[in-house]
């Protein structure tokens, strides 16, 4: 094969596995390129600061693949292929999960995610944890996205900052556009995964509200959390969800959801496409990154792609003002109940942790206003809360999003960027996010596909024919 590092450059996960399986290369060789990748860019004052922690048996792993493949047993297409996760979710060998909150910095988890324990049966490598904004986001409202308590600030390879409200898998969007793992896991609530994809300029995948195991992830908003994918294209999104992806005694969720099946014709021509624009691409689009976007939808025209141009939300007027307390009543509730339950650093609620903070203004320099809200939100057994949260769903889905696939026969919706994310946050619906290279200003444009839930499936058939049309990654020449 090529020289390794001219490879490990670019390749995607699935090529990677496929190179490790054929022997052209070894797990232990990529792990320790990707490992030394790391070593190189991200600490220091000019370093991404996108990985919190390595792995203590990345290497251990990586020999361990090696090692079943040289005697035949082949665990599937990431048997050997390395990854990062998101610094909220639970490892068994001895990493601290943070959610990137400084006083839960030193805790360290008795027991591990189901998701992890899949990566695992499918031979991929652990190589460690990637920072993320602190409580996925939700701790105060001027906090930009880059930050966090526990991690710093991370930054972006494409040289743009993750401003407030850019969602809060920065850390493992930046290091897959850095090329220091072959993908990462990111976790989504509204917009934390389809928003740094986009910003960084690579793909990211979040399932329906169910299809991937919460179990060892610190939560958000239960009805909306959804841990997902990012990877430098869409086929390598499907590859690692089908990995993930399943039933879970430990998150009821997983058991009542639904799948539906994928197009019988694996082609762009009859595809219809609906195109959101009320409130959506029209809240959005500006004079730089119209023109991206009207170029998008010619070329999917060209190709045979039925474009349904407007094919807007009857809800998205209310949809768009609607404010409810779901996301700060859910997040007390679940919070508390995890604090409560292993009082991971001596930190056993919500209080206490808002208490540590005032003891710790350092670590919250731009406060704690949305934790303070959420501890003051009403409880999830209120009726004000079953009657927003009731309110919600029917406004992103029942009015929303299945309105409009209906009422323009659509098999998919497409809007630019993450017009869309808090529709398919409130729904759970899956979504992908695709890289359409720059806007005329010259930052990261891309487009989100998604459609009602269940059909996780169809999303990621149609986000990769898209991505496969007119996908273009900007890859920063300081990322190589």
């Amino acid at each position: 094969m090529q020289d390794l590092s001219t490879f490990l450059d670019s390749a995607s996960a699935q090529a990677i596995g496929a190179a490790i399986a054929s022997g052209q290369t070894s797990s232990l060789a990529v792990t320790e390129w990707f490992l030394a990748r790391i070593a190189r860019d991200n600490g220091g004052e000019a370093g991404l600061n996108c990985v919190r922690s390595i792995a203590p048996r990345a290497l251990d792993e990586a020999r361990q693949a090696d090692a079943e493949l040289a005697a035949g047993q082949v665990r599937g297409p990431l048997h050997g292929v390395p990854y990062l996760l998101k610094d909220n979710i639970f490892t068994r060998d001895g990493s601290p999960a943070s959610a990137g909150c400084r006083a839960l910095a030193g805790f360290v988890p008795s027991y591990e995610a189901t998701l992890v324990r899949r990566l695992r049966d499918a031979g991929a490598v652990l190589l460690g944890k990637t920072n993320l904004t602190e409580f996925a986001d939700f701790v105060a409202d001027t906090m930009p996205s880059e930050f966090s308590g526990a991690g710093g600030v991370v930054r972006n390879p494409l040289g743009w900052r993750y401003d407030r409200g850019q969602g809060s898998s920065v850390g493992s969007a930046s290091a897959v556009a850095a090329r220091f793992c072959a993908f990462a896991i990111g976790t989504e609530t509204q917009n934390s995964i389809q928003t740094p994809a986009l910003q960084t300029s690579v793909a990211g995948f979040k399932p329906g509200v169910g299809r991937v195991s919460r179990h060892g992830v610190i939560p958000l908003v239960p009805s909306q959390d959804s841990p997902g994918v990012l990877a430098l294209n869409a086929a390598d999104c499907a590859l690692v969800f089908a990995a993930i992806s399943g039933a879970d005694m430990h998150d009821t969720a997983t058991l009542s959801a639904r799948a539906f099946p994928t197009r019988a014709s694996a082609s762009l021509a009859g595809l219809r496409i609906g195109i959101p624009r009320r409130f959506m691409a029209d809240n959005v689009l500006t004079d730089a990154s119209k023109t991206a976007f009207d170029q998008a939808l010619q070329a999917l025209a060209q190709a045979g792609a039925d474009i349904v141009d407007p094919c807007d939300l009857p809800s998205a007027g209310q949809l768009h003002e609607v404010r409810s307390c779901v996301f700060r009543s859910e997040f007390k509730a679940s919070l508390n109940a995890l604090l409560a339950q292993l009082q991971p650093c001596g930190i056993g609620s919500m209080q206490a942790l808002i208490d540590w903070n005032r003891a710790h203004l350092d670590a919250i320099p731009y406060g704690q206003s949305l934790l303070e809200a959420a501890n003051a939100a009403p409880d999830i057994e209120s009726a004000q809360y079953v009657a927003e949260r009731q309110r919600d769903m029917v406004l992103s889905l029942d009015d929303g999003i299945e309105a409009a696939l209906k009422a323009g026969s659509a098999d998919v919706l497409l809007a630019p960027m993450s017009a869309a994310a808090k529709c398919t946050g409130k729904a759970g619906a899956p979504v992908i996010a695709i890289a359409l290279g720059v806007d005329t200003e010259g930052r990261p444009f891309g487009v989100t596909v998604f459609a009602a839930p269940g059909q996780d499936g169809l999303v990621l058939q149609a986000g990769e024919l898209i991505e496969q049309l007119i996908g273009a990654r900007v890859v920063a020449a300081d990322a190589k």
